[in-house]
């Protein structure tokens, strides 16, 4: 709870200028908050007078920070093999273990996963722990917590990395929270603070409009998520020594009251806008569901896919599997075209590591173009038929 000591406010407004959520307001000469607080805590810092304070901010958590050690992955297996996002986050691992002076090591976790080590340890991990039981062939977050959970209190990492996937961000907030540890979601960067060895965890934050850099100092391990296609794989070496380690648990851990009857891939699933090298994306000023096929021809004549921006998906003009930016997916394609996307900070975000970017918009102001590798000012429904016709005539010859 937010308290404010009406003896110390000198009703300066202050607070009321910072909060990003419209909590506090100056009422009478003293500052009032309101149910939209949020406890973010950046009134608190700009409060010269020392006016406000958070009850039960400081919290003791009896973790002693020396016994924790370690860099951990984990490695989501899923449809018979790990996830692409698990190699990214050993790249970035590697370098973390590298800066801490400690080991990377890898969590594989499923049924008949054992053999899919080798490739983990190829990536970076110099240690992979295996859980390997026919309980595991379907994932269940109450059953994949536990044995996390198991896992981390035996091993104590001090910093724990999973992929902001739908598997990832269902129960890894959940290891959080058994073990009352600080947690940071969809992370961007990553890296170590070089005089006390704290993981620096990078978001975008109130709306993807500032970058937060966030610590967890009084906790162990630090948790993060970070969304696919953010970091780079490195390079495997088929050659690199490692150790896998096969961890037998107790059978209550795999109980669970939840039962899977039947696991199938939607036919949604098939497009994966994050694995394909050339992506048309359309945006609100495609106008309707029509301007779609437009720059579908384009995408088809490219070999590539077709992707949209948030506005796009919201008025129903294609479903979310397409969608690019910070609630939608994050993608690092060689050739992004944009048409018709006005470039907000949420939709930049999510495409902006693209090798080359095309922004096709006829508002010259657009803050697309100032990201765009080439832009194209113009009426996108003149632009894009003349493109799409070019290409399939140099295809011709």
């Amino acid at each position: 709870m937010l308290i404010v000591d009406k003896e110390k406010c000198i009703g300066c407004g202050v607070c009321e200028e910072n909060c990003a959520f419209g909590a506090i307001s100056v009422e009478d000469g003293c500052a009032v908050v309101h149910d939209t607080c949020t406890l973010c805590g950046a009134c608190v810092e700009t409060c010269e007078p020392g006016a406000l304070h958070i009850e039960g901010a400081a919290k003791e958590t009896g973790v002693e920070l020396g016994e924790w050690s370690g860099i951990w992955v984990v490695a989501e297996f899923r449809h018979g093999e790990i996830a692409p996002v698990s190699f990214e986050l050993l790249g970035i691992g590697r370098t973390l273990a590298e800066q801490r002076g400690v080991p990377l090591s890898a969590v594989l976790m499923g049924s008949g996963v054992e053999e899919a080590a080798g490739p983990l340890i190829a990536s970076g991990a110099d240690l992979v722990y295996v859980v390997d039981n026919p309980e595991l062939e379907h994932f269940r977050e109450d059953v994949y917590g536990r044995v996390l959970e198991e896992l981390i209190r035996a091993r104590r990492p001090e910093v724990v990395l999973a992929g902001a996937t739908a598997i990832g961000r269902s129960f890894i907030p959940q290891v959080a929270n058994a073990l009352n540890a600080g947690l940071t979601a969809d992370c961007t960067q990553l890296s170590i603070r070089s005089e006390d060895g704290m993981l620096l965890q990078t978001r975008p934050a109130f709306g993807g409009n500032i970058m937060a850099t966030i610590v967890c100092p009084n906790s162990r391990p630090q948790m993060a998520t970070v969304r696919p296609k953010v970091m780079a794989p490195p390079e495997p070496d088929p050659a690199r020594p490692g150790e896998v380690i096969l961890v037998e648990l107790d059978d209550g851990v795999y109980r669970s009251r939840v039962e899977v009857l039947e696991s199938v891939r939607s036919e949604q699933d098939n497009v994966n806008i994050q694995e394909v090298e050339i992506l048309v994306a359309g945006g609100r000023g495609l106008a309707s569901e029509k301007g779609f096929e437009l720059i579908r021809g384009l995408a088809e004549e490219l070999g590539g896919a077709v992707a949209a921006s948030r506005a796009a998906v919201d008025s129903g003009w294609i479903s979310y599997p397409h969608q690019v930016g910070q609630t939608g997916k994050t993608v690092c394609p060689k050739l992004y075209i944009a048409c018709g996307i006005s470039g907000a900070i949420q939709h930049t975000v999510g495409m902006q590591s693209a090798k080359t970017i095309v922004a096709i918009n006829k508002d010259e102001n657009a803050p697309i173009l100032d990201i765009a590798t080439y832009s194209l000012v113009g009426d996108l429904f003149e632009i894009v038929p003349l493109l799409t016709r070019r290409i399939r005539e140099n295809r011709g010859k």
